[in-house]
């Protein structure tokens, strides 16, 4: 079953492959990172997200899908001054 649901936020994320995207993270010790990008590409275990220029400290960053399916990573798709929140199914 969760396979279905991981083979399912996969399927999302390629549908806004190029799409700006927001994505809030688990810093670790209660801290909450949150970035802008865009959706560079997806893979079959981890997509990748090419930051935006004013955060340089690092250039791309990489997530697993089991990332948001544990909602460690909350993802926002920016179209057209619309911001949508990634839906997934949960298992």
């Amino acid at each position: 079953m969760a396979n279905n649901a991981l083979l399912e936020i996969k399927r999302s994320l390629e549908a806004h492959v190029g799409s700006k995207i927001t994505l809030r993270a688990n810093g670790g010790r209660r801290k909450t990172v949150e970035r802008t990008g865009v959706l560079e590409e997806t893979y079959p275990s981890v997509f990748i997200v090419k930051l935006d220029q004013e955060q340089q400290s690092l250039g791309r960053v990489s997530y697993s899908y089991a990332d948001i399916l544990t909602e460690s990573v909350e993802i926002t798709v920016c179209e057209d001054d619309v911001r949508m929140p990634l839906m997934h199914a949960k298992a």
